[in-house]
């Protein structure tokens, strides 16, 4: 069945929304205000620490990516073949060339499993760290991960010259499409959303906080504008930041931020550097995550679905991962999607070792699951011929992580010979939150209440995982 996991874009006029507050009708400073009234928050220990999580929608293949199976019938390996890397032993995809050349600078997991086979299950699972309470859909009955960090870093310091700690850049404006919802946390830790492919040369990072009420009083984005650069002629004229209270200054500070707005804007990057990243909607939301983590933006989710949004897709190919046969011939879609993504993530890997980055920012590749080992043959709904394809597989998938001062070049479990579940070092999503809690110096085993006033674990199991723990403190 053709998956709707992902929405298409929201209205040109809409402005860049504090998460789904705009629904509720809160601006920024209503949801600061709301924000506080919640419970006490559990002390965040580092303020250095960074991370970058790509989000694959539809979910990657593991058999056609990190975790190949050359000696498995025709039917399971598919058609691609295995390239050595620079780290001896390991092998990925032919399709992976880039990546291949920089195997020493990250690591590949690929004994993560999990129980949840529907799109909106499966992200649920993965986003919140926690048994979705039903398998389908994606509006979350707890929070998720991106949730949780915004409330123990606001809750722990505020924004640091106005930048929101946690940023989600995606195609369309839902906070819940792909699970991201803050549940029983509230509106005001809904995570700061940029919609739009950064690629297209008239993209331009729409103004922070803006209530739809408020969205209908302004004839266009240039009135919000005039508005805002006179709020700044007459900041230190008046000193009306200092006679503001604390939740106006952030949203004060967060809509006049200089740094806030350089931070999103690509063009002070040099067309060499764009370049290498791909001037797709993979590399430049790549390219921007990292721009936020040099400006102390804590927590980045980059939505990779379509590399080439506005673009006709191919008529054997899928908008995202979602490779089913009746979406996609699997290997035409694998030569289509796969340049731009290895472009993208070894351009973001290798920019954050050479800036220094990588000792302080850890970086995660993954979707909601992979897909199934045993290729299916299904009609294409586009091109109305037999074709190739896999199913959804949540029994195994594979992901990589770099970054974070953690130990590089290994591979971490194993799957059987056919590729079907793990064999080796058994994971799930939530040991890999666990590593990313500890990362930011936050207690994952703390809890919040949720609606009834029951405490709610940040994570109810899972546990750091050894092999990714730096050797010495980053």
């Amino acid at each position: 069945m053709k998956s709707n996991f992902c929405p298409g874009p929201f209205s040109r006029r809409s402005f860049l929304q504090f998460g789904g507050l705009t629904m509720l009708g809160m601006n920024l400073v209503d949801s600061l205000k709301l924000k506080a009234a919640l419970s006490e928050t559990p002390k965040v220990t580092r303020n250095d620490t960074s991370v970058i999580f790509i989000w694959l929608p539809g979910g990657p293949p593991h058999m056609e990516t990190y975790d190949m199976k050359p000696d498995a019938p025709m039917e399971y390996r598919g058609i691609f073949k295995p390239i050595k890397t620079n780290v001896s032993g390991i092998e990925i995809c032919e399709l992976l060339p880039l990546q291949a050349k920089i195997a020493d600078k990250f690591n590949i997991i690929r004994s993560v499993s999990h129980d949840f086979s529907d799109h909106g299950g499966g992200a649920k699972r993965v986003m919140t760290g926690r048994i979705p309470a039903s398998p389908a859909g994606t509006v979350n009955d707890a929070p998720s991960v991106s949730s949780i960090v915004y409330k123990c870093m606001t809750e722990g310091g505020g924004f640091k010259n106005g930048m929101p700690p946690v940023v989600i850049g995606q195609q369309g404006s839902g906070i819940h499409a792909n699970a991201n919802g803050p549940a029983y946390l509230g509106g005001a830790n809904a995570p700061f959303i940029v919609t739009g492919d950064p690629s297209n040369r008239n993209f331009k990072v729409q103004n922070l906080g803006v209530s739809r009420e408020m969205e209908t009083r302004l004839d266009d984005r240039m009135a919000l504008m005039k508005g805002l650069d006179q709020f700044r002629r007459e900041r230190d004229q008046s000193g009306v930041l200092s006679a503001m209270d604390s939740f106006n200054q952030h949203a004060f500070e967060m809509l006049t931020s200089s740094k806030v707005r350089d931070a999103f804007d690509l063009s002070k990057e040099s067309p060499r550097v764009r370049d290498r990243y791909g001037m797709h909607a993979y590399g430049q939301r790549a390219l921007m995550a990292r721009r936020l983590v040099e400006a102390e933006c804590r927590f980045v989710e980059m939505v990779w679905d379509d590399p080439y949004p506005g673009r006709p897709v191919p008529t054997d190919c899928a908008v995202n991962w979602d490779s089913h046969g009746v979406n996609c011939n699997i290997f035409s879609d694998s030569r289509w999607r796969m340049p731009p993504y290895d472009q993208a993530v070894s351009a973001l890997i290798e920019d954050l070792v050479s800036r220094g980055l990588d000792q302080k920012t850890m970086l995660i590749v993954s979707g909601e699951f992979g897909r199934t080992p045993k290729i299916s043959n299904e009609v294409g709904t586009k091109t109305k011929v037999t074709q190739p394809g896999r199913d959804h597989w949540p029994k195994a998938m594979s992901m990589i992580m770099a970054g974070g001062g953690m130990r590089t070049g290994q591979i971490i479990g194993a799957t059987n010979s056919r590729g079907e579940y793990p064999v080796e070092r058994p994971l799930t999503p939530n040991d890999i939150w666990a590593t990313v809690y500890q990362h930011l110096g936050i207690d994952w085993t703390a809890s919040f209440p949720d609606l009834t006033g029951r405490p709610m674990p940040i994570l109810p199991f899972g546990d750091p995982i050894e092999e990714l723990l730096p050797s010495k403190p980053a």
